[in-house]
């Protein structure tokens, strides 16, 4: 195993505490390292780290707010259920009626789930303590696209039938036939292959690289600060880490909405009905 592999996110943080720039020590820029943690308990071969502990903590909370609000519902809510139910709405309306349609109804529960757990995982970037997006992690991205690519079959086949389904994903209808040749196996491989792929590597590569970012001026912060010139520069590394930090707020909202609305646009394109 490389060396960088074999130490944690957490060693490695221990060490950082007691490195500056004026130390006899060099800047340990973030790397792998970053996304690996110490196990918070182990039972045999499965080890529980804080990754996993954060997506935990996302479904309690997401599942917990809703059930709560909605518990007992009241004709005229109070403050809790009517910012659930303006959250709720938000989904409805602006994703879920906006892109699929009439058709939309049945879908809403899988559409505001995906986007308040997909949000909640990312906002732990920014909570103290926390400070780690759940969705740098590849694997929570994959098993959501999983999710998302299973409906988008099992609804087009479900709507058209085998044969229906297959013109549905692979073959679009109104072009010369002679095209067909060259845009089915195209259209089978954006349809069915690459579709689940994107959905999975856009939320993942932005909030890894929002997190590398984060990482690089927070030590920077810590880095440099301990003499005047090294302070200047550690103010400064500080202030980009609150820009970035409000734009990652930005980002984060931004990868749930986009996810979800992809999610909505293959469902709406599902229920099309071949021709």
């Amino acid at each position: 195993m490389p060396r960088e592999l074999a130490v944690s996110n957490d060693q490695v943080l221990a060490f950082e505490t007691d490195c500056h720039l004026f130390k006899d020590c060099g800047f340990h820029a973030p790397s792998v390292w970053s996304f690996v943690f110490d196990p918070i308990f182990t039972i045999g071969s499965f080890e529980f780290n804080k990754a996993m502990l954060l997506v935990l903590l996302s479904t309690v909370l997401v599942v917990g707010f809703f059930w709560t609000a909605f518990a007992r519902p009241k004709v005229v809510p109070g403050k809790f259920q009517l910012l659930a139910e303006v959250l709720y709405d938000f989904v409805r309306r602006g994703i879920a009626r906006e892109v699929i349609g009439k058709k939309a109804e049945p879908y809403v529960p899988l559409l505001v789930s995906l986007f308040f757990f997909i949000w909640m995982m990312n906002l732990w970037a920014i909570i103290p303590f926390a400070q780690f997006p759940a969705t740098s992690i590849f694997a929570y991205p994959v098993g959501l696209a999983l999710i998302v690519w299973v409906t988008y079959m099992t609804l087009t086949f479900k709507t058209n039938g085998f044969v229906g389904g297959l013109r549905n994903l692979c073959v679009p209808s109104g072009l010369p036939k002679g095209i067909y040749v060259i845009l089915t196996p195209l259209e089978f491989l954006s349809n069915v292959i690459v579709r689940p792929f994107t959905l999975a590597v856009r939320l993942f590569a932005n909030m890894f690289a929002g997190h590398l970012l984060l990482l690089v001026f927070i030590i920077g912060t810590w880095y440099t600060l301990g003499t005047v010139v090294g302070t200047a520069y550690s103010v400064t590394s500080m202030f980009l880490t609150i820009l970035l930090t409000a734009f990652e707020i930005f980002i984060q909202a931004l990868q749930a909405y986009v996810f979800t609305v992809l999610t909505a646009t293959y469902i709406s394109q599902a229920l099309e009905e071949a021709h």
